[in-house]
């Protein structure tokens, strides 16, 4: 007899609520392994691949590209014993909380957890989708070698659209949200990467020979010439946060402009320097620095409000967010203990952490804990701005661009590398004269990196 699991959308951040289904990576018919992945989500913090927790093949998937789910509704039927025969037992390794281990972390609860009812057109049972699951699965194919576990693309672009089970081919978020800016059906193409997946000139190639008017971009009104597109994902999030920042903490800014030219001299040399050999070296890398050296003599400015508990938190630790412009929307990940970092170590973390947020790749628990964020508005050519804390922060830092611009330096006026500063802060954790002294270390620092030797 045939043994469904359903498998239910797990809650793989703190305190995620729904998540909208990006991409299947199988389809009914498909056997599976453990921890093979089986579908990407886009959460309210970042874009994420979910693990099978079961081997057997998949009879039924709950949910299409492009809808949003709530934790714990199902989103795929697995039959673990297709033929039959008592299944093996599924390499599930449990906690000691009950939650089954996977590849992103912990997946649902094996207890009965209470949810709220879904609030899309699939029924809340699931008896009716076994039964049709079943009657489509009588004669399952037989589990493939693990090299062939990604479903195969079809010969031509046509028979990707009439592929049972809805089958959408296989492209990277940053190539979907290309297709989408240029208005090309990803189904209609068959992808020249590993595996199938559809590269970037796949789809410039596709936009170029055969363009989409205007009219045909999803949400676009042709008599109002407008476009709405929903609010979901990492962009409600985003607004949700800023709003209550806003709303919730006293915002002070505080501007200084700042001589760096011996920083970017120090910049070049160590460009030069056998142990820096390799890694990339910005002026965001040198604001990192700063930023936790001047935070050691400014404690409050790391710390941060706690209306329920009525106190101040003071971290021994920095967990530096750097703001990240991604092709879903602004994100902060942290560089976790930066303070205890050497600055080869932070340009090393830095660039790491920037180049997963650019993929779209940026795990849920990597944006959790921050205790101060630096935003470089510089890269975009913008002097300087007002940014608004993130919550559960005190205090956030803006790069400006370094422009050739007159100094007076001794007496004469001489072109120097100048630099806009911008910080805001919290006004009921930090005062005027300490959110001032901060940003007058910081300013200090990248002015002169010799002063680094005094703290």
């Amino acid at each position: 007899m045939p043994d469904y699991k359903v498998f239910p959308l797990p809650d793989t951040a703190e305190g995620l609520v729904d998540a909208e289904i990006l991409t299947w990576h199988v389809k009914p018919g498909d056997a599976v392994t453990v921890n093979q992945i089986i579908v990407e989500i886009e959460t309210a913090k970042a874009a994420v691949e979910l693990p099978c927790p079961w081997a057997g093949v998949v009879t039924e998937l709950h949910a299409a590209p492009g809808e949003t789910v709530e934790v714990g509704a199902p989103i795929l039927t697995i039959d673990v014993d297709p033929q039959g025969a008592a299944a093996a037992p599924a390499a599930e390794a449990q906690s000691e909380n009950g939650r089954t281990a996977t590849l992103v972390g912990y997946g649902p609860k094996t207890g009965a957890a209470k949810r709220r009812p879904r609030k899309d057109s699939v029924g809340t049972s699931t008896a009716p989708a076994l039964q049709s699951a079943f009657a489509r699965t009588q004669a399952p194919p037989p589990a493939p070698p693990v090299e062939e576990a990604l479903p195969a693309v079809p010969d031509s672009p046509a028979a990707l659209l009439d592929t049972p089970g809805g089958y959408v081919p296989l492209a990277k978020p940053p190539v979907r949200k290309l297709a989408r800016d240029l208005g090309v059906d990803l189904r209609s193409l068959a992808g020249s990467g590993s595996s199938g997946v559809i590269t970037r000139e796949d789809v410039e190639r596709a936009a170029g020979a055969t363009p989409v008017p205007a009219a045909a971009e999803p949400g676009y009104h042709p008599a109002t010439r407008e476009r709405r597109v929903p609010i979901k994902g990492v962009r409600r999030a985003t607004a949700q946060a800023m709003v209550d920042s806003a709303f919730s903490a006293p915002h002070v800014t505080e501007f200084l402009t700042v001589d760096v030219t011996p920083m970017m001299e120090l910049r070049a040399k160590l460009k030069e320097h056998p142990g820096f050999r390799g890694v990339k070296i910005t002026p965001l890398t040198f604001a990192a620095k700063a930023v936790c050296l001047a935070a050691r003599r400014t404690p409050d400015i790391n710390a941060v409000w706690d209306a329920a508990a009525g106190e101040i938190v003071h971290k021994e630790y920095v967990h530096l967010g750097i703001a990240a412009a991604t092709p879903r929307g602004l994100i902060v990940p942290k560089v976790r203990d930066a303070d205890r970092m050497s600055l080869r170590e932070l340009a090393e973390a830095i660039e790491a952490l920037t180049a997963t947020a650019r993929d779209g790749k940026t795990a849920p628990a990597d944006m959790l804990g921050g205790t101060i964020t630096i935003t470089n508005v510089g890269v975009f050519g913008v002097d300087t701005g007002t940014p608004i804390i993130n919550p559960g922060e005190s205090a956030i830092l803006a790069l400006g661009a370094i422009r050739d611009m007159p100094w007076v330096v001794d007496g004469q006026v001489v072109p120097r590398k100048v630099c806009q500063l911008a910080v805001s802060f919290d006004h009921r954790v930090v005062d005027g004269e300490q959110g001032s002294r901060f940003l007058a270390d910081v300013g200090a620092l990248l002015a002169d990196p010799a002063v680094a030797i005094t703290y």
